[in-house]
């Protein structure tokens, strides 16, 4: 049995969340929980709030064994970019590309 949870439409780049969500892959949750507890990264933080919460909705199954559950996929997948204009030389302008993500973690029981 699987147990997931999504986070939709946090403003912290996708790149910048993967090389968190890389760390934790496959790992033991409290293990995945105690690397993210210490890291100082932005990403680090909103991805254990997230473990955390598809723990929360594994226990809620009673067919689950909570404390054999591991990391089985995160994705971290693009969302809606907030676009801004910043003023250039000469009149011109740029674009600023705010961008955030869509972040789904599946938690699995260790066999």
């Amino acid at each position: 049995m699987e147990a997931r949870a999504v986070a939709r439409h946090i403003r912290i780049s996708p790149q910048k969340a993967r090389l968190v969500s890389d760390l934790v892959r496959g790992e033991n949750v409290e293990q995945a929980l105690n690397k993210l507890r210490f890291m100082p990264k932005k990403g680090a933080r909103i991805l254990r709030k997230i473990i955390e919460s598809a723990v929360a909705n594994a226990s809620q199954n009673d067919s689950i064994d909570v404390d054999t559950l591991y990391v089985k996929k995160v994705f971290v997948d693009g969302a809606p970019m907030l676009k801004r204009i910043r003023p250039r030389a000469m009149g011109r302008a740029t674009k600023i590309l705010k961008r955030s993500s869509h972040i789904t973690v599946v938690l699995d029981e260790n066999i």
